[in-house]
């Protein structure tokens, strides 16, 4: 196992990871195990919802997907959707830029795009802390 830092579009990369050297220099990664604990997948998110609200699995999940679907909806006319206490979901705007094709060097021109984005909330933030 070793430290990979490397670079993304968003920012700086820490992962604990297995680093294997790439042609050209680099290091890819292969991701071990996680640095900040475990993941908690959509049927773990079913389940506590529907032990914590007392309802069916089922009915758990439909509210779940009614809730993401609100929220993509939205996200698509362009709205923000605030939980407060939660965050914030919204959309960013990436402007067009130029980059260059790993493989061969040449310049190519990236189009602007529309990115989903989440502000987590002040509640969210301590709970974590």
């Amino acid at each position: 196992m070793a430290l990979c830092v490397g670079t993304r579009r968003q920012g700086l990369v820490f992962a604990q990871s297995t680093v294997m050297a790439l042609p050209g220099g680099g290091c890819g990664r292969y991701m071990t195990n996680r640095t900040q604990g475990d993941t908690m997948n959509k049927l773990e998110i079913i389940d506590h919802i529907a032990k914590s609200a007392d309802i069916s699995k089922a009915a758990a999940g439909r509210s779940l997907d009614a809730a993401v679907t609100a929220i993509k909806t939205a996200m698509k006319k362009g709205s923000m959707v605030t939980l407060v206490g939660f965050g914030t979901f919204y959309v960013g705007r990436r402007a067009a830029r130029t980059g260059r094709n790993p493989q061969t060097g040449m310049e190519i021109k990236i189009k602007a795009a529309r990115v989903p984005k989440f502000r987590p909330g002040k509640a969210l933030k301590d709970a974590v802390n």
